[in-house]
């Protein structure tokens, strides 16, 4: 696996795990984060560990005095197996957490390798986790403004990495170009002016202020819109002096000033954005959309499929949207003993054994494995090109609703 595809598969996994202990809540102050950066020893946190043991016995709910205790004891066991935080480090989340009804469950959540190294130690106790150090590095440095703008709507945001963020949508409420009342059209055709004017200064300036704070990592403001408005905002200082600078010299023609114009804008501008990883992927898809109406297609779709072509080697490119979040699970049976395999979703309901109809929820779980790590050991086996997709772009949220989050792209045409 390539380093440039290793770093995005540990991204990924940081984002998926940031995206259960983000949710996961303690009754009180009982979830345990641990952070060890790669320059500190492994043994410091396990003295430190033993040494909170003992002040939680002066804890007076007998409760959280029992939860704190059982989550240092379980993050002592798993810090008791590691020898070093290797190159960028460790973080350790242990606790019982809220699972509903007034019940809860002891979980233990190791980040090894994270995508880059952690900068400080830490040691915290709380109804959540600490996670900060860990949100920053999905947080892409590099970025671009995005401004659209008409005279009945503006929108504006940023995009980083694999990411487009929209911050604003406004609308304008300009009046149309009519005679209204007694009023001539010369003062009713001021009265528009004026509110244009309006318009232009209060949507440059929210966008301002939002790029101003982040300056330093904006690589340019790229602007566009359905008509000549852009070109008249640029022109006619709206912006702030700092911002003009960072303004691109060309603008784009899109269809509309709202989300949607974002994202076509994004599309327009590409080559110019050179450091967005958007347009790559969405030329990837473009070339798995195109092969896949072929009478012959060298393209297949589907998490079936997909195994089956990476079995027989026949996959040149996965492509695996980063929305994708299903398990392969192994089931024994609780009555007949049956063994079997399933694939689902977080949220789906555990269908009954294929044997004897039992239903699912009584089997054993004797393996859990994310599908997405599962299909990545078999793309390494079958020398396949790993390739994640984001559902920022409308190619890459037709990945996921329409196609399941798993295509590739074949080596030759194939069944």
């Amino acid at each position: 696996m390539s380093d440039d595809v290793e770093l995005a598969s540990r991204r990924l996994r940081l984002k998926m795990a940031l995206e259960d202990l983000r949710e996961m809540k303690g009754f009180g102050t009982e979830l345990v984060s641990i952070i060890i950066p790669p320059d500190r020893q492994v043994s410091d946190a396990r003295q430190l560990l033993q040494n909170e043991h003992g002040q939680a016995a002066n804890i007076k709910s007998k409760g959280t005095r029992k939860n704190v205790q059982g989550a240092i004891d379980s993050a002592l066991s798993s810090l008791s197996k590691i020898k070093n935080a290797g190159e960028n480090g460790i973080a350790l989340f242990v606790g019982s957490i809220i699972v509903g009804n007034n019940r809860n469950r002891m979980i233990n959540v190791l980040v090894e390798n994270p995508p880059q190294p952690l900068l400080s130690f830490r040691y915290r106790c709380d109804s959540t986790f600490e996670l900060t150090q860990l949100e920053d590095m999905l947080i892409d440095k590099k970025s671009y403004g995005l401004f659209v703008i008409d005279r009945s709507e503006a929108a504006f945001g940023i995009a980083t990495g694999k990411r487009i963020h929209i911050q604003e949508h406004l609308v304008s409420n300009i009046m149309g170009k009519h005679r209204q009342g007694g009023q001539s059209a010369q003062r009713f055709e001021r009265l528009i002016e004026e509110a244009a004017h309006k318009f232009f200064k209060r949507a440059s300036e929210h966008a301002c202020d939002y790029w101003l704070p982040n300056l330093d990592n904006i690589q340019a403001i790229i602007v566009g819109g359905p008509g000549a408005t852009k070109d008249f905002v640029v022109k006619n200082d709206y912006f702030h002096h700092e911002i003009v600078k960072k303004i691109a010299k060309t603008t784009f023609d899109v269809g509309y000033s709202n989300d949607s114009g974002i994202r076509e804008l994004v599309g327009n501008a590409g080559q110019m954005m050179g450091e967005i990883e958007l347009d790559a992927e969405r030329k990837i898809m473009d070339v798995f959309l195109s092969e896949l109406i072929k009478t012959h297609p060298k393209a297949t779709y589907g998490e079936q499929m997909v195994k089956q072509a990476l079995d027989q080697g026949a996959v040149q490119k996965l492509l695996i949207s980063e929305a994708l979040r299903k398990n392969t699970l192994t089931l024994q049976c609780g009555g007949c003993r049956n063994e079997w395999k399933i694939t689902i979703g977080r949220m789906e309901v555990m269908p009954n054994c294929p044997s004897c109809d039992v239903s699912g929820d009584k089997a054993k779980e004797l393996e859990n494995v994310s599908l997405i790590d599962e299909l990545s050991v078999m793309a390494v086996k079958s020398n396949t090109e790993l390739v994640y997709i984001s559902v920022d772009t409308e190619e890459g949220s037709q990945l996921m609703l329409g196609f399941g989050g798993l295509a590739a792209i074949l080596r030759y045409p194939w069944m």
